[in-house]
């Protein structure tokens, strides 16, 4: 692994993250919500954990995903590694998803799309 990587990777704090949510939002075809809806949810996600210091060494990451092919009742996001995937992550669910998940370590049952 070459120096310029390793930099990378311990800016990011790749070694320390515990959780990656993915949102799906921005999508070159909206079909699980409207782009304007996908992007409010994207930038409170990505707003949020930076306000709470939970990127980097927080442990926490986050992407914005192009399309995660549920493609109905969107946004949608997945939560690796646990493996739980969420339907209608507006602002409030994504706060709860947030709260309850990402830090509490408990799955928002309500807005899972299989339990």
């Amino acid at each position: 692994m070459n120096e310029t990587l390793k930099v990378r990777l311990q800016a990011l704090g790749v070694a320390d993250i515990k959780r990656h949510i993915f949102l799906c939002c921005d999508q070159s075809t909206p079909k699980c919500c409207d782009r304007a809806g996908g992007l409010a949810s994207w930038n409170y996600l990505k707003g949020r954990l930076d306000e709470l210091h939970l990127t980097g060494k927080g442990g926490i990451y986050r992407t914005k995903a192009n399309c995660l092919r549920i493609c109905q009742q969107g946004p949608i996001a997945v939560v690796y590694p646990d493996g739980i995937w969420y339907h209608s992550c507006t602002p409030p669910v994504l706060e709860r998803i947030i709260q309850e998940h990402l830090i509490g370590g408990v799955p928002v049952q309500e807005f899972m799309l299989s339990p």
